[in-house]
């Protein structure tokens, strides 16, 4: 395990805006952590990015000394400048070994979480693995992790009253909209077609709103959005000319600077005075913030609802504690699972290995004295061969089980 690393950047050390420095587009993705990958001598790679944090697995030889998170961040960033790089190592956490995992599943039973019982959390560490696999960052030490994980973050939320009547960022954001009376044929502009303005724009749609617009970079995540909305899907370009009014707009997009500008906003607002509600649950934020000078707005953004967030820590302590004690239990099973893992991966060579002894004996040690045998002594020998063949392959598999099995009885 200490070749597994983390490093983290969240709520806890950072101010929600400042987390969004960390955040990489999706189009640049792919480019910027292969280079990150390649350039650092990492093996494995894994990113995730919320609305709260941003977390990089990773497993390399090197440990994450100070060398070694220069030159991290210095293509993470894509800079060169060294107060960027020392703000970045000022503010990371670092964890190696069975810190990094016992953080991932704490992140991922939300007990690291803004919102502490919120269960999105799970399906977005799903979707990082999967992004990231697909994206060939990942290899087989972060999949057995990233499986450990989820099974924990499950066994959380089943065992434990931590997700019971659950307040997640959208929850929260809901409330405040109830609170602000906001009737159910209210016009809605969503921004973003992404896992949060999902989750926001069928909670809305489940409590009886029904009048939404979806804008999106790409139009089919829009239509998709829509079609289960029973919405209209529109280009995220199409904001930049909408002029047919709204009263809510909800967005949330992996932008690196203001969606909603206040030249857009002055467009979408047209002649109408009324005060409009905002719920931007983007980092950083999609609302420039000179529109707040400008206009009358009821701003619900994710740093609004830090102050919810702590009392709802307060009252799930007891919850915590149940979970830390779940998240021990899978620490323990995980030490077993992963060193038997690692003897069946280099055990994976044996059977090439025993065919490649048995292709040299056949054709070129015992070649000819093969060839002086008669029919039935060669099928003979050939039954022989395969027999013993196999039993070098499953033998010494076997015989590591038994040997972790008591290593495991002994502690």
């Amino acid at each position: 395990m200490q070749q597994v690393s983390l490093i983290t950047f969240s709520h806890h050390t950072l101010d929600i805006q400042e987390i969004g420095r960390f955040h990489i587009d999706e189009e640049r993705r792919s480019e910027i952590l292969s280079e990150v990958k390649s350039s650092c001598g990492i093996s494995e790679l894994m990113y995730l990015s919320t609305c709260n944090r941003v977390e990089l697995l990773l497993v390399a030889e090197q440990a994450p000394d100070e060398s070694f998170l220069r030159k991290f961040f210095s293509k993470l960033l894509s800079t060169s400048n060294e107060s960027d790089i020392d703000f970045a190592i000022g503010n990371s956490a670092v964890y190696r070994g069975e810190e990094a995992l016992r953080h991932m599943f704490h992140v991922a039973a939300s007990l690291d979480s803004l919102v502490v019982g919120e269960r999105e959390i799970i399906t977005q560490v799903r979707n990082a693995y999967e992004e990231s696999h697909k994206l060939g960052l990942t290899g087989d030490t972060i999949r057995v992790i990233v499986k450990k994980t989820i099974h924990t973050a499950k066994a959380v939320y089943t065992e434990t009253d931590i997700a019971r009547n659950p307040v997640s960022v959208v929850s929260l954001a809901y409330r405040k909209l109830r609170a602000l009376n906001v009737p159910l044929d209210a016009r809605f502009l969503v921004i973003g077609s992404g896992v949060t303005n999902t989750a926001m724009s069928r909670y809305l749609k489940k409590h009886g709103y029904s009048n939404f617009v979806i804008f999106n970079r790409t139009l089919a995540h829009a239509e998709k959005l829509a079609a289960s909305l029973h919405g209209k899907a529109l280009e995220l370009s199409a904001l930049e000319t909408y002029s047919e009014g709204f009263d809510v707009i909800v967005t949330c997009t992996a932008s690196e600077g203001a969606i909603i500008t206040e030249k857009i906003y002055r467009t979408l607002v047209g002649n109408d005075k009324k005060r409009k509600l905002v719920i931007d649950l983007a980092v950083p934020n999609d609302l420039d913030s000179e529109i707040l000078n400008n206009w009358e707005i009821n701003l619900i953004a994710v740093n609004n609802l830090q102050d919810i967030a702590r009392e709802n820590l307060k009252e799930r302590e007891k919850s915590v504690q149940a979970c830390k004690n779940i998240i021990e239990e899978m620490i323990t099973e995980f030490r077993g699972e992963y060193r038997q893992r690692r003897v069946e991966v280099a055990m994976q060579t044996v059977p090439q290995k025993v065919k490649e002894i048995r292709e040299t004996a056949l054709n070129s040690v015992f070649a000819q004295e093969i060839d002086q045998l008669d029919p039935q002594t060669k099928e003979l020998l050939d039954k022989v061969i395969n027999y013993m063949e196999k039993k070098y392959i499953s033998v010494p598999m076997k015989m590591a089980r038994e040997i972790l099995a008591g290593e495991a009885a002994e502690k």
